[in-house]
């Protein structure tokens, strides 16, 4: 019999298409009047669309979120949320937008309504991450967990087709590390394998035809699940590296996630065989290393650190960064393991497939 611990978490999830149309019914849910809308500059049209919707419910819109959640774009948030008397927060688009949400949460409590427009699966997760002075810092509160989550597959409909891949395995990334974790549980892993497998089964047919609603809530579900992974149990060395490399060298979130997770998959398949077996299956595949370099490339992701924005020059740097304070990995890898990481980072660098 296996020993375990089984947290759940406090939170309500509206899935389905045309599923925003209940927002109103969800903010009064939460019992809030004057909601504040979060975007990207990028998504301002659907944080403008959500904001006619609510009407006087909706207290304005600060579009200004990014990448890492920079600590000055956090404290600014918190205060125009602050001067605006809101009392809730309702974040549309992906895990940046998700992670400013969580930002201002972390200081005020105010309670976060997201609405996912990819599948990072943030939402999901009492995770939070602050980038300041070049270095992004992780932890976990639950003031920063949404308390409701609006899936609407019609949103994510138009999200690009290489966004969708990238993003798809960001979120795989969330359930492969969790097979493995140090705290991982039979729920956690059922949500893994069934995670897994809903995403890669949905991007190839995303990459075929783009506004498949099918295969875009099929993507959704599987984020759903992948996300609720993460916010469950800890994270291992894939996700330090990605935290290293895009919170320090500043490289786009998903992208570095999709580079990264074959190479670090390969360098604990040794130490976790029952997890790279559950991955595999879940991939439809041999090993789950080489099925998640082919998920990327054969559905024209990318798959070199140098091809995202990586300079060779600092890959020596970040190999550092990862190894003075390393993450629990079944695995180790501290500063005794510091040259094999550095390897690792040379063949995502190269776009070599992992070994």
């Amino acid at each position: 019999m296996r020993d375990f611990i089984y947290t759940s978490h406090p939170q309500r999830v509206v899935f389905g298409a045309g599923s925003l149309r209940h927002l109103a019914r969800e903010i009064d849910a939460l019992g809030a009047r004057r909601a504040l809308v979060l975007s990207t500059p990028e998504q301002r049209g659907q944080a403008e669309r959500v904001a006619d919707m609510l009407g006087a419910q909706a207290a304005g819109i600060f579009d200004r979120a990014v990448m890492h959640v920079p600590i000055e774009t956090a404290r600014e948030a918190r205060e125009v949320a602050r001067k605006l008397d809101a009392d809730c927060a309702v974040a549309i688009g992906g895990g940046s937008t998700t992670g400013l949400g969580k930002a201002i949460a972390l200081d005020s409590g105010l309670p976060i309504l997201a609405i996912p427009t990819t599948y990072a699966g943030s939402e999901m997760t009492p995770i939070y991450g602050l980038t300041e002075a070049g270095l992004k810092k992780t932890g976990k509160d639950p003031r920063v967990l949404p308390r409701t989550v609006i899936y609407d597959p019609e949103l994510s409909r138009t999200l690009p087709v290489g966004l969708s891949v990238t993003s798809g395995i960001n979120a795989i990334a969330h359930a492969a590390e969790g097979l493995y974790a140090q705290d991982s549980n039979p729920v956690m892993d059922l949500m893994a394998r069934e995670g897994i497998a809903a995403i890669a089964r949905a991007l190839p047919l995303i990459r075929l035809q783009p506004d498949d609603i099918e295969a875009r809530a099929d993507a959704l579900y599987g984020a759903w699940l992948c996300g609720s992974v993460l916010g469950s149990v800890g994270m291992a060395l894939h996700h330090k590296l990605c935290h290293t490399l895009g919170g320090s060298f500043n490289l786009p979130h998903a992208e570095v996630h999709t580079v990264v997770l074959p190479h670090a998959i390969a360098f604990n398949a040794e130490a976790a065989p029952r997890a790279m077996d559950r991955i595999a299956q879940s991939l439809g595949t041999e090993s789950a290393a080489a099925g998640l370099y082919a998920l990327a490339r054969d559905n024209g992701a990318p798959v070199a650190l140098k091809d995202i924005g990586m300079r060779a020059e600092d890959l020596d740097r970040a190999a550092d960064l990862a190894v003075n304070n390393p993450y629990w990995n079944p695995r180790p890898f501290g500063p005794a393991e510091r040259d094999a990481i550095r390897a690792l980072l040379q063949r995502a660098f190269d776009g070599d497939p992992p070994r």
